[in-house]
């Protein structure tokens, strides 16, 4: 049985979350979190945040918190948030603010 946590509409790119989460796909749970504790990388606070939800979910359902892996980790994108800037002459350009959803999923090794 899996214990899965999401976070939903993240304020950052999907682009920019894949190659965090592909560090610690497969990977057990305390490794999985020191890995994301000494990453540069901003999308390691959200992951970090989705991992230990999910470990919460497992603890809370009793399961051994120790033997925990991360069986899937994904990201998918979210909606767009547009915005505009204004340019010279009376012109605009579009801003795309991207927004992901982050899904993590531990199961028991």
């Amino acid at each position: 049985m899996a214990y899965q946590s999401t976070h939903r509409g993240a304020r950052i790119s999907a682009t920019k979350v894949r190659p965090v989460l592909n560090m610690v796909r497969g990977k057990a749970l305390a490794e999985a979190l020191s890995i994301l504790e000494y990453s540069p990388k901003r999308a390691a606070v959200l992951i970090r945040q989705v991992l230990l939800s999910a470990q919460a979910n497992a603890d809370q359902k009793e399961a051994d918190v120790r033997r925990l892996v991360v069986v899937s980790a994904y990201v998918d994108v979210g909606p767009t948030i547009k915005r505009f800037q204004p340019k010279d002459r009376g012109r605009a350009h579009q801003i795309l603010k991207r927004t992901s959803h982050i899904t993590v999923a531990l199961d028991q090794k």
